[in-house]
């Protein structure tokens, strides 16, 4: 699409911060689309809401394009080009544009070309998902990409329906590869068959390639176009980058969105590239049910639990079913854009300040999953559970992978196991050499425990089922449901904690954390599965016990917080400034029968405790710009926060 009149430079996507993002996912029997005028609606909202990007709908998971596409599959009844729309306002301001576009995930596709389809485990062709090792990306994907790129100079695509709805292909050529592979015969079907592993493996390798596929022919075919793969190299699938993909990017649970926003941003921040996540602006109690928008606020504490991580944002909002912009919804977007952008220069592309890690294992999480990518099955109640724990302790923590800590483990004072299974020797042995060194190691679990048992100077007497158990917490007895282990430890390792088999401190007493020396470091286990029992069932009594042992192994955190458990707390640094973010995490945010919510109860007289080598020049209340006073005295500073509404930012200045 060519335009005499010359427009402002748009912003890279590895440059932006904050985005709108709208869909619609047209079908065959959609209503005509672009008969609607919507041109002054959108501009109105770029003007006053000045998203660095946004996207919107090309095609949907039906397949349907909702563009007059030459190559595709287009919509069947067109009463003007929408897109042109878009494409025509968002350069007028400067605005990169980018493809909603749906991936692996093409129902119409496989109705015309049933032959690009995935073969499932019954030999079905599988209606909607297509096959990675098939002519799919090339018939079909590569050539819209390059229509797309050619005909309205989009800036970049994401691509939706794509890792998470990959699965294991029983294709004839895809087992014969395999076999050739393997030299097993029989066809593995489900986890536990030999070879079910080796054969996702395979399967993920052939994703890996797809997306290859297509970015290096955008790349190679359209200078300058940025692309992403939605959910890829992210907690779906936590591996290194290895496709040259522009940037990473997912969107976060509709519902209980803080808990998930936490979580995915924490697995994204490592990765080595610009990264977003994306907050839905509506909600129901399931994708099912009937949608509701959500308030201001509500979207604006999501934003800052993101922000907060040095992630960029994007906010959703449902395109029109005629592709025309939602004007009901544009005074949204502007004031959850005012928020963000008050934010911005304090919290974008700032990096964390190592404290306690939290391993998210690659391999055993693969080896314990069925499925091809994504963590549909529970894979990660326990490591959310963990997570969930360490925060609501005000402890500030990174979800790291086995690639983010090898070689670099000691810039952590204290890694975590939660309950993985399995991990790779090598790797087993560099924590142990950390241990060694100095550092501090928690191994959370059956599993873990089981790992390390001889480290720990343990004997495993029984590995008992699921069965309730009282914790000695701080506060009184902590009543958890988990599986657990009976131990019998050696000379020299430290029972520091019980569990008693009746809510009586009186009770019979069990082993539930186990210390023990290791060179010039310390080694602990909690000796049943914490994590799964606190995701499906909190107290605060199980927070603090966890806290407890936290605070036993890693005494001195550079930042502590007194006077709430509803703050989530970031260490972050940023052009040679310390910044302690807190989110305000009250209310029903995590309430399944409470889509959406618009009173967040302010959390009054705060302290914080901040650790520093010297006495810093300056501490600022952000994006406030008022100075906080405090106290400076043995290497620490005391501080008060009177109120944090959603999102408070302390700014430090270190000494000159």
């Amino acid at each position: 699409m060519k335009n005499s009149i010359k427009e402002p430079k748009r912003l890279t996507r590895a440059e932006s911060f904050l985005g709108f993002h709208f869909d619609f996912h047209a079908t065959a029997d959609n209503q005509p689309i672009g008969g609607r005028s919507f041109r002054a609606d959108l501009a109105r909202m770029l003007r006053a809401a000045k998203p660095d990007y946004v996207q919107c709908d090309c095609k949907g998971h039906p397949g349907v394009s909702s563009y007059p596409t030459k190559v595709g599959n287009p919509a069947p009844k067109f009463a003007g080009d929408a897109l042109k729309v878009w494409r025509e306002e968002t350069a007028r301001q400067g605005v990169a544009l980018f493809m909603h576009y749906s991936g692996v995930w093409d129902t119409e596709a496989l109705r015309l070309h049933p032959e690009w389809a995935r073969i499932d485990e019954k030999g079905k062709r599988d209606p909607n998902n297509t096959s990675v090792f098939g002519r799919y990306v090339h018939e079909l994907m590569i050539p819209q990409f390059v229509e797309l790129r050619r005909e309205y100079d989009v800036d970049g695509f994401w691509v939706d329906g794509d890792c998470w709805a990959t699965g294991q292909d029983y294709h004839p050529e895809v087992l014969k590869k395999f076999r050739s592979l393997t030299g097993l015969r029989t066809v593995p079907k489900k986890i536990g068959d030999p070879g079910f592993f080796e054969f996702t493996e395979m399967c993920r390798e052939g994703f890996r390639e797809y997306v290859r596929t297509y970015v290096n022919a955008l790349h190679e075919q359209c200078p300058g176009v940025q692309v992403a793969s939605n959910w890829a190299f992210s907690s779906f699938m936590p591996e290194p980058v290895s496709v040259p993909v522009d940037f990473l990017s997912g969107d976060y649970a509709m519902i209980d969105a803080v808990n998930s926003a936490r979580f995915e941003g924490r697995c994204l921040m490592h990765q080595g590239k610009a990264w977003d996540l994306m907050a839905w602006a509506f909600a129901a109690k399931s994708l099912n049910d009937c949608f509701t928008a959500k308030s201001i606020v509500q979207i604006q504490r999501e934003a800052a639990i993101v922000l907060a991580l040095g992630g960029g944002i994007q906010v959703y909002f449902q395109q029109r079913r005629d592709g025309s912009i939602p004007a009901h919804e544009i005074d949204t977007m502007i004031e959850v854009a005012k928020f963000c952008r008050r934010r911005q220069k304090f919290c974008h592309r700032a990096t964390s300040v190592p404290q306690v890690a939290v391993l998210l294992s690659k391999d055993a999480f693969y080896r314990g999953n069925r499925r091809v990518f994504g963590a549909w099955d529970g894979n990660y109640l326990a490591l959310w559970g963990l997570v969930s724990g360490l925060i609501e302790n005000q402890t500030c923590v990174d979800v790291v992978g086995e690639h983010h800590l090898s070689g670099s483990m000691g810039r952590f004072p204290l890694i975590v196991i939660p309950e993985w299974q399995s991990l790779e020797e090598d790797f087993r042995q560099e924590l142990l050499a950390y241990v060694r060194d100095g550092g501090r190691l928690l191994a959370v679990g059956c599993g873990p425990t089981k790992l390390f048992a001889e480290e720990l100077g343990l004997s495993i007497v029984s590995d008992a089922s699921r069965q309730d158990r009282w914790l000695a917490a701080p506060c009184g007895l902590a009543g958890v449901r988990s599986d657990g282990l009976t131990l019998k430890s050696a000379r020299g390792t430290k029972v520091t904690a019980v569990w008693h088999e009746e809510r009586d401190p009186t009770a019979l007493s069990h082993p539930a954390v186990v210390k023990r020396k290791l060179g010039r470091g310390a080694i602990a286990a909690m000796c049943f599965d914490f994590g799964t029992a606190y995701r499906e069932h909190k107290t605060c009594h199980a927070r603090d016990f966890l806290g407890a042992v936290v605070r036993d192994l890693f005494p001195d955190p550079i930042v502590e917080i007194q006077g709430t458990h509803l703050v989530d707390v970031s260490l972050m640094t940023k052009d040679g400034d310390l910044f302690v973010h807190l989110v305000n995490t009250s209310g029903p945010h995590a309430q399944l029968d409470v889509p959406t919510h618009d009173e967040i109860l302010p959390i009054l007289h705060v302290t914080v405790r901040i650790r520093l080598d010297k006495k810093p020049q300056m501490i600022t209340r952000q994006p406030a710009g008022k100075p906080l006073p405090f106290t400076w005295s043995k290497g620490i500073c005391n501080l008060a926060i009177s109120q944090i509404d959603v999102h408070e930012i302390i700014q430090i200045r270190p000494a000159s």
